[in-house]
């Protein structure tokens, strides 16, 4: 019955969620789609968003305190495991989460790559004595439990990240999907298991939807992801 609660609840917030608006294609330079914005590059704040099912990573870019924008949809060339968090050592899952940027590698094997920190304190709390490591966005279209990019494609995530005026804290939010839809209601009758834990992330996903500014989370004792209201 509390698994069947929790479904039901996730999918009726799905009826109010706000459209999606996709970014045109990455036919402009960055520069040009930044004008197209009304931003400047270097921007002062960046905010990568993923969504696994999809094969997605967003990028987000503010010059100020002012709601985010949509500045690229990059498809994620490989991205290795299923829906749901990642565990243990060697599943080859990529993270579901709230993570962030905590390393920059210019000398990758894998071209370039940028480094999550993962396992956060939620990781190591619900993965036992071994979560595993060594996450990244990085090139080289290859990936066991990373998202693997196109080396133009991390060529271009890397300069904007590593220039970013937050580039010390850059935000990454990993999402089974877009939360708001047919394919997550698909993904909770497939997989209830992961209900529960898609029901912490969904209030993220929906804050930053309806404000376009990363929304702030704590991390419980148990783990748990928690919302924390602005």
């Amino acid at each position: 019955m509390v698994r069947s609660a929790v479904i039901g609840v996730v999918l009726l917030a799905g009826c109010s969620a706000r459209p999606h608006h996709p970014a045109p294609p990455n036919t402009l330079t960055l520069g040009e789609r930044a004008a197209q914005l009304g931003l400047k590059v270097p921007f002062r704040r960046v905010f990568l968003r993923a969504f696994k099912q999809e094969k997605t990573l967003e990028l987000w870019a503010s010059n100020g305190d002012e709601p985010m924008a949509l500045v690229r949809q990059y498809p994620i060339a490989a991205a290795s495991g299923g829906p749901g968090p990642k565990r243990q050592e060697g599943d080859r899952q990529v993270p579901e989460g709230v993570y962030r940027i905590d390393r920059f590698n210019p000398h990758s094997r894998f071209h370039l790559s940028l480094g999550l920190d993962y396992p956060n304190a939620s990781d190591r709390v619900r993965s036992g004595t071994r979560p595993g490591g060594d996450i990244f966005i990085h090139g080289n279209r290859v990936s066991i439990g990373c998202m693997a990019m196109t080396d133009p494609v991390i060529d271009e995530i890397y300069a904007v990240c590593r220039s970013a005026g937050n580039t010390r804290a850059i935000p990454v939010h990993v999402f089974p999907c877009r939360m708001d839809g047919p394919l997550m209601r698909n993904l909770l009758l497939r997989y209830p298991r992961h209900s529960a834990f898609w029901s912490e992330l969904r209030p993220i996903y929906d804050a930053f939807e309806v404000s376009h500014q990363v929304p702030k989370v704590a991390i419980g004792k148990g783990g748990e992801y928690r919302l924390i209201a602005s």
